[in-house]
């Protein structure tokens, strides 16, 4: 845990002194020399070259040594699957994209491999030290054993992907949620950077919410927690199954708002036309004043005011994060679910919309492959 604040610490005040370490999480300077010497030693710190300090006391500074080894991260959340090469200070060394038409598990995990593949490749080339895999996959995981307990799109049923990539390429693996590790991406390099109760709001084929609480991440006792899609929007949803979508993503994920817009333009529209409406024409539309699209916005907005209002009672955060693809048309979103939100709560998050979209994901994965591989653990922030 020393070790793991130290490293934490030296990221957030990059760059700073041996002494001022000490000072700020109350360890013996015999301790800090140590731990730091051992972190100079996996290129994970530095030193500046240069000193402050009162004439006479010199203090060599520290700094984040991004460039000291890079993280694979894979998101395959939503239609496309996404992939990236990213070095420990957060920069992009290179992506890829693969598009989601596999018919089978089977053949949802090759396409896992292959992307996989090409960014190994590309980390040779790079010359870069390769830490770890971290793979989001949509729905409940269970991070320890790694096992996508039921995925849909991918056709995943109690699939055993850590395992799986493990035996294959003999690296550390991570397999979370992907909002779980789109939340820290936000929170290390986006826009959560310097909150400690922040949650990512996730709208796009489906929805969910990654939730760090005290600067952790928060998965509840069957790693399920952030299901938002799951909400019940009203009685009518009792009693009745839901198998696919849960009852609240049905009407305010990208599909939902779609599948509204369908029904409510069945038989003005011809039947190629309504099949390729997508939430973005609604959006496009309302914008237009299309009374159509302006009322269902309308009733998007309300629900997700419901989301927003749920989630602000119960874990109280400082910050809620739009994103996904519907985060797109927050100009339509953000001002009403404020108004409606006004003097209903007692105390309305911020609303920002995410700043690292479909790389978020990828910049999770760092702090979890720092995690696994160097007995790193988020600490909570210093302030």
């Amino acid at each position: 845990m020393n070790r793991s604040a130290i490293l934490e610490l030296i990221r957030q005040f990059n760059p700073i002194a041996r002494s001022e370490i000490s000072r700020l999480l109350e360890l013996s300077m015999p301790t800090i020399i140590r731990i730091v010497d051992e972190l100079i030693a996996d290129g994970l710190v530095r030193s500046t070259g240069e000193t402050a300090g009162e004439a006479g006391r010199p203090r060599e500074l520290l700094e984040y040594n991004k460039s000291g080894g890079a993280v694979i991260g894979i998101d395959l959340g939503g239609t496309k699957l996404y992939g990236a090469l990213a070095n420990i200070g957060g920069e992009i060394l290179g992506e890829v994209y693969k598009s989601q038409h596999a018919s089978s598990g089977e053949e949802s995990f090759a396409l896992v491999i292959d992307m996989v593949q090409s960014l190994i490749q590309l980390t040779n080339e790079k010359q870069q030290k390769l830490l770890g895999i971290a793979v989001g996959a949509p729905g409940i995981t269970h991070v320890k054993a790694g096992v996508v307990e039921w995925a849909p799109s991918l056709s995943w049923r109690d699939f055993p992907l850590k395992q799986r990539i493990a035996d294959r390429f003999h690296l550390p693996v991570v397999v979370d949620n992907d909002v779980n590790l789109a939340v820290l991406g936000e929170q290390w390099f986006g826009a959560g950077k310097g909150v400690n109760n922040l949650v990512l709001l996730a709208i796009g084929t489906g929805m969910g919410a990654g939730i760090v609480i005290d600067g952790v991440i928060y998965r509840g006792h069957t790693e399920s927690a952030g299901e938002v899609g799951y909400f019940l929007p009203g009685i009518n949803a009792l009693g009745q199954r839901y198998d696919q979508f849960g009852a609240m993503e049905s009407i305010v994920s990208g599909t939902g708002i779609a599948e509204r817009a369908k029904r409510s333009l069945y038989g003005g529209r011809t039947e190629v036309e309504l099949e390729a409406l997508t939430a973005s024409d609604v959006f496009d539309a309302a914008r237009k004043g299309e009374s159509w699209a302006v009322q269902i916005v309308d009733e998007t907005a309300d629900y997700l005011s419901m989301v927003i209002g749920d989630i602000a009672t119960f874990l109280d955060p400082e910050l809620v994060i739009l994103s996904g693809g519907v985060s797109d048309s927050t100009d339509l979103l953000i001002p009403p679910i404020l108004r409606r939100l006004d003097g209903v709560i007692q105390h309305i998050p911020r609303l920002e919309v995410s700043t690292l979209g479909a790389k978020a994901t990828a910049m999770g994965a760092i702090s979890l492959i720092l995690h696994l591989t160097k007995d790193y653990y988020v600490v909570r922030r210093l302030h």
